[in-house]
């Protein structure tokens, strides 16, 4: 098996109106909750959030979606290189908002702010994010970024209390949750 490594550079970064195009996810699995007598009781879902390495708090991975992969692969790729695991992207945590020429036209991206990291394209630092939910399938003993990163599993109200950026925990509380809370999420094949 081939080592994997991670992307780096801006050299290939997609940029649209003066926004860096960044792709990301929420990594989620299922738990059995037991009852006292060891009898399982039900399934909670738990969300997995990664260190930042700029600072306090935790995070979901994303990163720049890049010119030689669309942004379904491009949320997988931060996946595995940030927090090392393999899944199935289930549902897009887009928002909707409408244009004046679509006015159909479904735009799922969080709009924000970068406090670290502007260049020539995007000297504001303004990012647009594409979010989905992915159903974690493995996860991996070695990945690019295991020396800079630790994985720490959570309940949906434990990540929002840790939740660094504020238009991540949007996308966890109105979308995620949501989507979860209305049994999307439990129809799908969710075997440990």
């Amino acid at each position: 098996m081939s080592e994997l490594v991670a992307r780096t550079g801006r050299h290939q970064q997609r940029y649209e109106a003066g926004y860096r195009l960044i792709a990301g996810c929420i990594p989620f699995r299922f738990r059995n909750m037991e009852e006292n007598g060891g009898e399982t009781a039900e399934k909670i879902v738990e969300v997995l959030m990664i260190n930042s390495t700029s600072g306090p708090g935790l995070l979901f991975p994303k990163g720049g979606w890049e010119n030689d992969e669309s942004v379904e692969d491009a949320a997988i790729r931060e996946a595995i290189e940030e927090a090392g695991v393999r899944g199935d992207l289930v549902h897009f945590l887009g928002l909707r908002f409408y244009t004046f020429v679509f006015l159909q036209h479904f735009l799922g991206y969080y709009l924000f702010k970068s406090k670290t990291l502007q260049d020539k394209y995007s000297p504001e630092g303004l990012c647009r994010a594409a979010m989905f939910a992915l159903l974690v399938k493995e996860e991996l003993e070695c990945w690019p970024e295991q020396r800079l990163r630790r994985r720490s599993w959570l309940t949906i109200p434990e990540a929002i209390q840790c939740c660094r950026h504020p238009w991540m925990r949007q996308a966890l509380e109105e979308r995620f949750s949501k989507w979860h809370d209305s049994g999307m999420a439990s129809t799908m094949n969710n075997e440990d």
